[in-house]
């Protein structure tokens, strides 16, 4: 979102600047009126004001220019020169604000247009968000749609964002948050990995595994989180492999790498191609979420407010978060002694 640059003046110049305007203003619209309208009494009418008003306003206007802008006798007014300079030299910018009003207006009253920028985390965004933006974009092709994919919590002002997704858990009171689908995690393996090595059945026992791990933004480790007794826990297991990406740590997992946790949108399809297996499902969090976030419902613009609709509706009827699991947990039988696993 650019910021607005004013002329550098003096302090004295940007006083009488405000005071003329705050002055003027009223009385430049009073008098563009009465000259589009021919009389005091019509342009009354146009404005939904008293004719003693716009007499009023016209003649502060004068007085403030020293300049008589209208013939005013009881038959008929008619502009004077000074007010047909004053006139011309008025219009253009008068015929800008309106133009200015009337695209103001067609952005809340006509059909979605302009540009939508959109911050994304990487995972949800190249596998849920982009695909979706080209079925968006073909239903408003007049949205012209920027998306950037970054693990930071943007900030919306300084970063001109209009919708940002997030992950996990938000605390920030300043924005209209709104969960889309809840954010399951599943710590998961690849059935040959869990043939060789078995599967953790306690969060103890994540310490004898390969585990692949996903570096933050800020540069710590994604922490592994539990619920036990109703509190969470957290969990930073040592890792042979780390990856600043959700779907690289996929690709690992699938790989026969180790075990990582990754939430349900990067694994549903996988599983349901008996690609995956997962464990630990009885102490899974279940307190994070997939949130759009914007800054107001107040003066929302139809491009904000079509995108918001669309996505809520298209992410919801994806299902990601109720993808039927393939655990191995209740048919392993184990080898105490070795923790392999015998499959059936």
């Amino acid at each position: 979102m650019s910021n607005i640059s004013l002329p550098s003046s003096s302090p004295d110049h940007s006083d009488l600047l405000v005071s003329s305007l705050s002055a003027s203003y009223a009385g430049v619209v009073a008098f563009i009126t009465v000259a589009n309208e021919g009389s005091f009494s019509r342009a009354a009418d146009r404005l939904g004001i008293g004719r003693s008003a716009v007499s009023r306003s016209v003649q502060k206007l004068e007085g403030q220019i020293g300049a008589r802008l209208f013939c005013r006798t009881t038959r008929a007014t008619s502009i004077t020169r000074e007010g047909e300079l004053f006139y011309q030299n008025c219009r253009p910018g008068v015929d800008r604000i309106l133009q200015a009003l009337e695209k103001m207006r067609d952005l809340r009253e006509g059909p979605p247009r302009g540009l939508l920028k959109i911050s994304a985390p990487h995972g949800f965004g190249r596998k849920v968000v982009a695909p979706l933006m080209l079925e968006f974009h073909a239903h408003f092709p007049a949205v012209a749609l920027e998306l950037l994919l970054e693990e930071r919590m943007v900030d919306f002002a300084t970063d001109g964002i209009d919708i940002a997704f997030r992950d996990g858990y938000l605390d920030d009171s300043q924005i209209i948050a709104k969960q889309l689908i809840p954010m399951q995690m599943h710590v998961c393996a690849s059935p040959n990995y869990a043939r060789k090595h078995g599967l953790p059945q306690s969060i103890d026992d994540v310490a004898a595994h390969s585990c692949i791990n996903q570096r933050l933004a800020n540069g710590r480790l994604q922490y592994w989180d539990f619920k036990i007794n109703g509190q969470i826990r957290h969990l930073a297991p040592e890792g042979n492999i780390v990856v600043n990406d959700p779907s690289l740590a996929l690709q690992a997992v699938l790989a026969d790498l180790g075990l990582a946790q990754l939430p349900a949108y990067q694994l549903s399809e996988a599983l349901r191609n008996g690609e995956l297996v997962t464990c630990l499902e009885h102490i899974a969090p279940d307190d994070r979420g997939h949130y759009l976030c914007y800054l107001s419902r107040q003066q929302l613009p139809k491009r904000i407010r079509a995108f918001v609709d669309f996505m809520t509706a298209r992410i919801r009827a994806l299902d990601l978060s109720s993808v039927e699991l393939q655990s191995l947990d209740p048919i392993l039988a184990t080898d105490p002694a070795t923790t392999a696993v015998v499959l059936p």
